[in-house]
């Protein structure tokens, strides 16, 4: 005989099985077509029209790229980029603007996981021109909302509770970015973990184990099975001194990340202010990053070559005097892609910052220390998982999804400490508005919270004392003036000796005419059989007295059998103190995880 256990785990299972392996195989094959889309727009784009290669990374043909003379093609591809994808955002699916994963995001918290069937298309064709184009723009908010999307489109379809689709949805976020960025650890981890700045959403974990391992397993079979990276082959960390130049790295991380997440809203609140039609304001960004790019061509795409190049300290190809400015400017860059409406991530554009940022402090510590240990490689992947992990709140993830992308974790203890102090640095200020502090905070979650915080707090704790009554012997003239007078629907009748007795309601008064009334005793039309509370029962009993029996009202009376009269508690009552009591349970977890 099965255990009632068993009985659960075979349940879980026979649902969560089939709905993890449909999201990893449409997450994976989505990641395909996102991922061949962008190489030939930027094939087309701009490297037939504009005549420039990007360099690619080791794990995607590890090519140095290629610059030709006509570059000054660029701003003409870039705008037309962006109109492109404004044209297709803004006509087809408004939702679709921006970095993608912060709308998936926001769909688990305040949409019910709902996610309309025409974005992640929408988004992967948007996103794939923006890229393509040489938009300073990631890929894995397009993959988020294919695999979000599916999540959606799936809970829909199979009828899945609210709960069930919102974890489908945070699945496929998980999965989609595990398949394209070939970390499926990272990617299971990191759709936990995104939703929240301080907290995890667990029940996702064990299908986007699954869902993520196998979006994984179909791209790189038809990509390869090489990180994206390549294998790094750092050797194993060592040296304990080398961990105040890794904290100085966290630091310069955390204080460089804010600036990114302020200039990027601010360039976005800029965009959103200007009077022009939307889907022109892509094309803006577009031509503006355009100019940019002429100069600095190290700043369109997504940046990973670049990356790589610098990892094997080839200062010919990235001169170590433009490292720096390339780090300002890709700021910049991504503020004016992403921030002006264009379609595309923001993950992508924060690993170069990050890598640079790293590629810079080990270039000036080599520079005043001789022999100086660390080989750059180190500094760079460091610099990119401390700083997305400052900035998207997603430490733990980005720590293993970057360890992934290089091919080892040899990294992880210089990693912990330059990424811990970016997320304190960063505080509460993230890249992903939708996030937020914790699952008590998230109205996906707000019903979970309110049972065991009513069954804590008691009528006495919401109930009015100074009630207002009325006697048997009063007419319902006087009462009808009275519930006028306050505003009430009902009063509980006493008897001289201060004893409940029964209750006349607003309704009792109107069944009569006004003639009536005036003859009429309370004692003749008053309920006397009354459903009562005391002191010391719960909030949540009371409230289940009140709905159970359709009234809006509960006299409280002392604890015994003399029904003396004590006060009143009204639903009103009860969500007034549940109110507070949450209000303050929210600052008590935001004092204990901000930052100021």
């Amino acid at each position: 005989m099965k255990s009632p256990g068993s009985s659960r785990e075979f349940s879980y299972l026979r649902k969560w099985v089939p709905i993890a392996l449909l999201i990893g195989a449409v997450s994976g094959v989505g990641s395909i077509l996102f991922y061949e889309a962008i190489r030939s727009s930027s094939i087309f784009l701009l490297g037939d029209v504009g005549g420039f290669f990007p360099p690619s990374p080791a794990g995607e043909g590890g090519s140095l790229g290629v610059l030709s003379s006509h570059i000054y093609l660029i701003p003409l591809i870039t705008t037309v980029g962006g109109l492109l994808s404004g044209i297709l955002v803004y006509g087809l699916a408004p939702e679709a603007e921006g970095h993608g994963t912060d709308a998936a995001i926001d769909a688990f918290h305040n949409k019910k996981g709902d996610i309309r069937s025409r974005i992640p298309l929408v988004k992967l064709l948007a996103s794939a021109i923006t890229i393509g184009s040489g938009g300073s723009a990631g890929r894995e908010g397009p993959t988020a909302q294919i695999g979000a999307g599916f999540g959606s489109f799936l809970g829909k379809k199979l009828h899945l509770s609210l709960k069930d689709r919102r974890i489908a949805v945070a699945v496929g976020i998980g999965a989609g970015i595990g398949s394209i960025f070939k970390a499926p650890f990272g990617g299971a981890i990191l759709s936990a973990e995104i939703l929240y700045i301080g907290d995890f959403e667990v029940e996702t974990l064990l299908p986007a184990f699954i869902a993520s391992t196998v979006g994984y397993s179909i791209f790189a079979s038809y990509t390869g099975w090489t990180p994206v990276f390549g294998y790094m082959n750092l050797g194993a960390f060592s040296d304990p001194l080398d961990l105040p130049f890794y904290a100085v790295l966290g630091i310069l991380c955390g204080l460089v990340g804010i600036v990114y997440i302020k200039g990027f809203y601010g360039t976005r609140d800029l965009f959103q202010r200007l009077r022009m039609p939307r889907f022109l304001k892509p094309a803006l960004g577009g031509l503006l990053v355009g100019i940019i790019g002429m100069f600095l061509p190290q700043v369109l795409g997504m940046g990973y070559g670049w990356l790589q190049i610098a990892m094997s300290g080839n200062f010919v190809l990235l001169p170590i005097i433009l490292i720096p400015v390339i780090v300002v400017v890709k700021i910049i860059a991504t503020s004016l892609t992403v921030g002006s409406g264009g379609s595309g991530g923001v993950f992508a554009p924060a690993l170069m910052i990050g890598g640079l940022l790293g590629a810079s402090l080990w270039i000036l510590l080599d520079g005043i220390f001789p022999n100086f240990g660390p080989v750059i490689a180190a500094f760079i992947i460091v610099g990119m998982m401390a700083f997305f992990g400052g900035v998207g709140k997603v430490p733990v993830a980005v720590i293993l999804m970057v360890s992934e992308m290089t091919g080892g974790f040899t990294l992880l203890v210089p990693s912990m400490i330059a990424t811990a102090i970016a997320y304190i640095i960063t505080g509460k200020i993230t890249i992903y508005k939708s996030q937020v502090q914790s699952r008590i905070e998230s109205p996906a979650h707000r019903g979970e919270y309110s049972i065991p915080l009513l069954q804590k707090l008691f009528v006495k704790d919401a109930m009015t004392k100074k009630v207002i009554t009325t006697t048997p012997n009063s007419t319902l003239s006087e009462v009808a003036e009275v519930l006028s007078k306050n505003g009430i629907k009902g009063l509980p009748v006493v008897d001289d000796n201060g004893r409940l007795v029964g209750m006349v309601t607003l309704t009792d008064v109107l069944q009569l005419h006004p003639d009536q009334r005036a003859i009429t005793k309370v004692g003749s039309v008053m309920t006397k059989e009354i459903i009562t509370t005391i002191p010391d029962e719960s909030l949540y009993t009371a409230f289940d007295k009140m709905t159970n029996n359709q009234i809006g009202r509960l006299p409280v009376v002392e604890l015994g059998s003399n029904s003396k009269l004590i006060g009143i508690i009204t639903r009103e009552d009860v969500w007034r103190v549940y109110n507070i009591e949450i209000r303050s349970k929210l600052e008590e977890v935001k004092l204990s995880g901000s930052i100021e």
